[in-house]
């Protein structure tokens, strides 16, 4: 994809604010709507739910199905390009999309994503690139490739191929008879099972890749999870030992690369026990768009992945971001609305206000809420940036934001 840039400000042919259109108006939609509104653009956003995050505050909301024929002719004819800001957008609808408007990231891209066989595949083709490999794994299609599992991939852990995120869709098995089980449990649908492996921590890399090749990183991050879902992410020296840190922003440039991607790449990996008193690095899966535990950068980076992610879509520069600021996130779930303590209640119990005064005479709080009109448990609310001079001022800060949300400590 390459084209002359959209410039911020400048109306298209037709004499109409150039527009930039997102797939999608979830929490990432609308933090891309706000950072192309903040650089002078119109935006409009194609999603069914009447009160979604980025439908409420875009320029236009489309109010159809992903595949609506109605819905796609709407969002091309009000956009000069358009891009998606979940991978479970209907790849087929980012074609139609494509055929007429440039689209970041490309259905092909996406396809990838979308499909745990072919992006485990993708990583396979990259790795001899970076010496990156996935965890070992089986593509699990038939009962006969389920009878041909190899032994040594046992302990592991089965995936479904297709729509699985935030733990979801994911069995652990120990042997043969759980593995079955899990298998009939899942429904038979198409899955992977990967090797379960020593894990010691976990990390992602952001990557930014223009229309024209040039690719930016932005540094990466330590993750933590509870439930399978982000609970925090660290950014800071220290927070992942260099070596690796290297090898796994090389991984996700080399990635990127090989799609041929455009627009914003989040990569997830995993540390492992290397098995001699050290660690090692495996590639765990990739996200089409801006990514929960990016979400550091629009407080402690003079470029935020939101920002990124426009200047892509449009053709425009995409220097280096520069992290000027230490950085913990801690991802803001619905249970935090019920129970001041942290503690899960039950669906009928009346949601109550986390105590945000408290919070923000902190300094260096930053609060993003994403205007979903209710709380429920597991649900992303929103999420706290915290910034500090020092890694020591940022980890105190954040002990202290997590006692008042009655959240896990740091390293808990």
């Amino acid at each position: 994809m390459s084209f002359k840039p959209l410039l911020p400000g400048s109306t298209s042919a037709s004499g109409q604010q150039i527009t930039l259109g997102v797939m999608g108006g979830g929490q990432l939609g609308r933090m891309f709507v706000q950072a192309a509104q903040a650089m002078g653009y119109f935006t409009a956003v194609l999603d069914p739910d009447p009160a979604s995050p980025a439908g409420l505050i875009s320029h236009f909301h489309i109010q159809t199905p992903y595949g609506d024929e109605q819905g796609l002719a709407q969002l091309m004819q009000r956009c000069e390009a358009i891009t998606t800001e979940f991978e479970n957008v209907p790849a087929p609808a980012l074609g139609t999309l494509g055929a007429h408007r440039p689209v970041a990231p490309s259905a092909a891209c996406v396809a990838v994503a979308q499909d745990r066989i072919k992006e485990k595949s993708h990583f396979v083709q990259c790795a001899p690139l970076s010496g990156v490999y996935p965890a070992p794994y089986a593509a699990i299609t038939s009962a006969e490739l389920l009878a041909a599992v190899p032994a040594d991939l046992l302990p592991g852990i089965l995936k479904t191929a297709r729509l699985g995120y935030d733990g979801k869709g994911q069995v652990r098995v120990n042997n043969r008879d759980e593995l079955a089980a899990a298998w009939a449990q899942l429904g038979g649908v198409s899955c992977v099972l990967e090797k379960l492996m020593p894990l010691q921590a976990e990390c992602s890399v952001i990557v930014a890749r223009g229309s024209d090749g040039q690719s930016v990183s932005f540094p990466v991050q330590a993750n933590t999870h509870r439930d399978g879902i982000l609970a925090l992410t660290a950014v800071y020296e220290g927070a992942v030992p260099a070596v690796l840190a290297e090898r796994a922003r090389a991984s996700t440039v080399a990635i990127a690369n090989h799609l041929n991607y455009v627009g914003v790449l989040c990569v997830e990996y995993f540390l492992v026990d290397d098995g001699q008193g050290g660690l090692d690095l495996i590639v765990n899966e990739m996200a089409p768009r801006p990514h929960n535990s990016g979400h550091y950068t629009q407080n402690a980076c003079d470029i935020s992945q939101f920002e990124a992610q426009v200047r892509a879509l449009a053709g425009l520069p995409l220097p280096t971001p520069r992290q000027h600021s230490p950085a913990i996130m801690v991802n803001l779930l619905g249970d935090l609305w019920f129970d001041a303590n942290g503690v899960r209640a039950q669906p009928s119990a009346q949601p109550v206000s986390p105590p945000w005064a408290q919070v923000l005479a902190l300094s260096g709080t930053h609060l993003h809420l994403y205007g979903k009109l209710s709380a429920r448990p597991g649900r992303k609310m929103g999420h706290l940036n915290i910034t500090a001079p020092t890694v020591a001022e940022v980890r105190e800060t954040a002990a202290k934001v997590l006692a008042l949300l009655g959240l896990p400590a740091l390293d808990a």
